[in-house]
């Protein structure tokens, strides 16, 4: 994450021509509209690329991300292990609120710190008490589309992509209904400070939602030891009261991450998948013929298009792969997305295939920094969607153009104009 202080677009690089070296720019405008064109030319021409631009190596092929990603012996997600650190902190005045609070994330901690968090909130996770909550989000899926059934258009992110996981998560935290429309712009300005490369402009940003995401979960926090409740955030707080296995500052911290990624990783799933969808009528079709192919579809919109297209590690001794040494505190970019479109992995893998078999892609990551609510992202969008099939057979694009968010790391659209 280092700090683009005074670059303007104009001095990034551009898409390389033939005979010049190829350059991995996440941020022109032609990649953030489709990145898969270039992540094939990278995997093709330099599949393990140091990126001047951005300072990190750059992965490209699945057996290489997959290789990195479980091997915790040798590479770790904690930043504080990254060479660069202290000057990507120096660059913004220090350790701020945002830093502070997301290197106590358990997504980017190593064991033993990683294992203890993850053990006090995976029971609220499992596919069996996800499947547990289907008649609940059947229900939210049912009073959303009740809302907009009879307009004839709706912007898909806005009536459903955003509120179903927003009210799903916020349930299971504790969130009262009438708070849960603060957190969008915070969880947005997060979002952004998540990606390689950020300005002093996103730190700040970020910075400012995470003093207003840690003073509301401060204050939920006070209320649920006075009063417990069937939730999460109260389980939480039981578990912090036993002792030292988890501190006040990790408790807020990880509220924050669960109501975040609770959220945002599914709305951009659905988006992203329905906007694939309809541009494939025919695999829009063979889903209409036979809804029992959602659950091969949610995984096939997972692999074509992915929320999360790349996380980083750092090397803890030098790694050598293919022939290129990583050395010891460099960061290594994991691109996800590039890993998903692996034709050593996937046949055609720019076609998409609602009903694909050994479709093992690692949109969630992989090892033990696999996404622990998983489940419920693909319980959430398979309901979604097919209910939305169901309810509305003549949905169809309502533009030929979209606007995608500003954000590297998570992909996802602002909005998807449909009519029905």
């Amino acid at each position: 994450m280092p700090t683009l202080q005074d670059t303007t677009d104009a001095d990034l690089p551009t898409t390389p021509e033939l005979d010049a070296p190829i350059q991995f720019n996440p941020f022109l405008p032609e990649f953030h509209n489709d990145p898969y064109p270039f992540y094939h030319q990278l995997r093709s021409a330099d599949p393990v690329h140091w990126s001047d631009l951005i300072g990190f190596w750059v992965l490209t092929r699945y057996s290489d991300c997959v290789a990195v990603l479980r091997d915790t012996a040798r590479f770790s997600a904690d930043p504080h292990n990254w060479v660069g650190f202290e000057d990507f902190l120096q660059a913004q005045g220090g350790a701020g609120p945002l830093v502070l609070m997301q290197t106590k994330w358990m997504l980017m901690l190593d064991p033993p710190d990683h294992t203890r968090l993850r053990t006090l909130v995976t029971k609220a996770f499992t596919p069996r008490v996800v499947e547990g909550l289907r008649p609940r989000i059947q229900a939210i899926v049912d009073g959303l589309l009740d809302e907009i059934q009879n307009a004839g258009h709706m912007d898909l992110i806005a009536a459903l992509a955003y509120p179903l996981p927003t009210i799903v998560i916020a349930e299971m935290l504790g969130v009262p209904v009438e708070d849960r429309n603060h957190f969008r712009e915070w969880t947005r300005d997060l979002a952004r400070s998540l990606d390689p490369i950020t300005t002093p402009e996103i730190i700040e940003a970020g910075n400012k939602a995470t003093l207003a995401f840690l003073d509301y979960f401060r204050v939920l926090v006070a209320k649920r030891r006075k009063n417990p409740q069937n939730d999460l955030l109260s389980g939480l707080i039981a578990v912090e009261e036993q002792g030292d296995r988890l501190s006040e500052e990790e408790l807020l911290a990880t509220a924050v991450l669960l109501f975040g990624a609770g959220h945002e990783t599914t709305m951009n799933l659905i988006g992203n998948g329905m906007l694939a969808l309809l541009r494939h009528q025919d695999q829009l079709q063979r889903l209409k013929d036979d809804p029992s192919l959602i659950q091969s579809t949610v995984e096939e919109f997972l692999r074509y298009d992915g929320s999360v297209q790349m996380t980083a590690r750092t090397a803890l001794v030098d790694v050598e792969i293919e022939g290129k040494l990583i050395p010891k505190g460099q960061q290594a970019i994991t691109v996800l997305g590039a890993a998903n479109r692996d034709p050593a992995q996937f046949p055609e893998p720019d076609r998409l295939d609602i009903a694909r078999k050994e479709n093992r892609h690692i949109v969630f990551s992989y090892g033990i920094h696999h996404c622990l609510g998983a489940p419920l992202a693909r319980v959430e969008a398979q309901i979604a969607i097919n209910t939305l099939l169901s309810r509305m057979p003549k949905l169809q694009l309502a533009t030929d153009t979209f606007e995608w968010r500003e954000t590297v790391t998570l992909r996802g659209l602002k909005a998807l104009p449909v009519e029905f």
